[in-house]
């Protein structure tokens, strides 16, 4: 999409200008700049000379082909916005990217002291590598075919090439900075993540110990156990001062609550084993955790920002959000795919619901779990409730019913939607991963009521008449509500605090390596 490319190019300040305007720009910078062109039967051997930038040879060629002037230099020399980029190069950990930057010392060299004004055909080209680096690295992310190999299904932009090259033109012409437009969490992401590299300057936080037969400690105990929780929750800033007393006291009690609260947990204001065992992640592998989330919302659209109705699950959180004018109507706690039967990260559009439903067995499940059931006990189909329909097994509607009493459907090929259940227990665990892959909702009956009385002005009286009615019925939905399935181990809120969720289906590691590595 053309427009995501019209707002580029780093943080500072936002500017926008019409096509016209771009165009006289660009012309008239190209006519104060010195005659001097860019000899394009050398850049070949550009690439042979500097072969790790060998990803971004296509995007150069062309760039040269459409403006065979020098680009960085104008009759001053290197203009000021290659400082910027030199400057954003310099920082891009803070983007949650500590790659290693390409031939770094030819680099620098290339901003020492200016003694000529004379066009450099090595740096020019230099220099439109590294534009192309960065921008890739910290705009685009990953191509599709890694984000999917993560299991991130969610649809994604494809980049152009041209967009780029036009952009960058607009760029040098007017020596101004362009804002990129990010999915809203990257920024809150990114201001924690400035918290933590700061944190890791200092010499991060030391190991607090528990014993290994305590179960617990609360208020009036002494320990050094405590007096290393103390200064632990003062390096995260949960408390505002460290006395370095043994004590229990209300302070420590106020920040474990506090700690909780940013983590989703309820500690009870007790030091316990759990909460000793969150709190020993080192600052690095938060920081790790941070900026692997930080990739995962470059692959995700900007325009979720100003979308005012759709249903958010993220995986590792086990939670689901109903927004609606943008900002959250309901939450609610899920239950998602155990690890032999993950839930995929994608998205689709609520367009039914099915109240009272069928159970329409998988034949996955029929198979490997079904009809080996019924080998044992020729009354199981009857004792679940459950009969034969043309060629296949369902679950008659009811509140034993494994979908409970009601489903949002949104039609996909990999088979999953929202469902009630009628095990509630499962929603008490801290652990909430027991599901074939779809997304049991505790709060099912309310994200009903919610989308009804909107949709149709129905009140809680009626949904939970068609719940009940032991036959399926469904409503089609005339507005239809975007649903995503996402996974994100950290998320930030735009006040600074940030929670960190188990890497559930094991992805982080994985992704990290390519992320740091290239």
């Amino acid at each position: 999409m053309k427009y995501k490319y019209i707002l580029i190019f780093f943080m500072c300040s936002t500017w926008i200008i019409s096509r016209a305007d771009s165009r006289d720009g660009v012309q008239k910078h190209f006519q104060e700049n010195p005659a001097t062109q860019i000899d394009t039967t050398k850049i070949a051997a550009f690439f042979q000379t500097f072969p790790k930038f060998n990803p971004y040879q296509n995007e150069v060629k062309l760039l040269y082909k459409k403006h065979q002037d020098y680009i960085w230099y104008d009759q001053n020399g290197l203009i000021e916005f290659t400082s910027v980029l030199h400057k954003q190069i310099q920082q891009m950990r803070e983007e949650g990217l500590p790659v290693p930057v390409p031939y770094e010392t030819e680099w620098e060299k290339i901003f020492e002291k200016q003694t000529t004004t004379i066009p450099n055909f090595e740096s020019e080209l230099f220099i439109s590598c590294m534009y192309f680096f960065y921008t890739t690295k910290v705009f685009n992310g990953f191509t599709i075919g890694k984000s999917e190999e993560t299991g991130w299904y969610l649809p994604r932009e494809n980049t152009s090439n041209i967009a780029y090259i036009d952009t960058l033109i607009q760029a040098v012409a007017f020596k101004k900075e362009l804002k990129h437009d990010y999915f809203d969490q990257y920024y809150h992401l990114k201001q924690a993540l400035k918290k933590y590299i700061e944190i890791e300057k200092k010499g991060g936080w030391k190991v607090v110990k528990l014993d290994k037969e305590i179960k617990f400690l609360h208020q009036g105990d002494s320990s050094t156990t405590v007096q290393e929780l103390r200064n632990r929750l003062f390096l995260e800033g949960f408390i505002s001062q460290d006395d370095a007393s043994i004590l229990f006291d209300q302070t420590i009690s106020d920040g474990i609550i506090a700690y909780g609260t940013s983590q989703n947990h309820d500690f009870d204001g007790k030091i316990t084993p759990k909460l000793i065992e969150m709190l020993n992640v080192s600052v690095e592998s938060r920081i790790k955790t941070i900026s692997v989330n930080m990739e995962r919302c470059r692959w995700i659209s900007p325009k979720i920002n100003s979308a005012q109705e759709y249903i958010a699950v993220n995986i590792p959180s086990y939670r689901l959000l109903y927004y609606r004018d943008g900002k959250p109507f309901l939450i609610s706690k899920v239950v998602v795919g155990k690890e032999f039967h993950k839930t995929i990260v994608f998205s689709g559009s609520i367009s039914y619901l099915a109240f009272s439903p069928y159970w329409n067995v998988p034949t996955s499940i029929l198979n490997k779990e079904i009809l080996p059931k019924i080998k044992k006990n020729p009354n199981y189909l009857q004792n679940q409730n459950m009969e034969w329909h043309d060629g296949q097994v369902r679950q008659k509607p009811g509140g034993n019913n494994a979908l409970g009493l009601v489903k949002f459907m949104f039609p996909n090929s990999h088979n999953i939607y929202l469902h009630d259940s009628p095990s509630k227990s499962f929603f008490n665990k801290e652990k909430r991963a027991f599901s074939h892959g779809c997304v049991r909702v505790e709060k099912a009956r309310e994200l009903a009521v919610a989308i009804m009385e909107k949709e149709a002005n129905w009140n809680a009286q009626k949904v939970d008449a068609v719940m009940h009615l032991k036959k399926e019925n469904t409503y089609e939905l005339k507005d239809k509500i975007p649903v995503y399935i996402a996974y994100f181990t950290a998320w930030a809120d735009g006040g600074g605090n940030i929670a960190f969720y188990d890497d559930l289906y094991n992805r982080d590691n994985a992704l990290a390596k390519v992320l740091f590595e290239n």
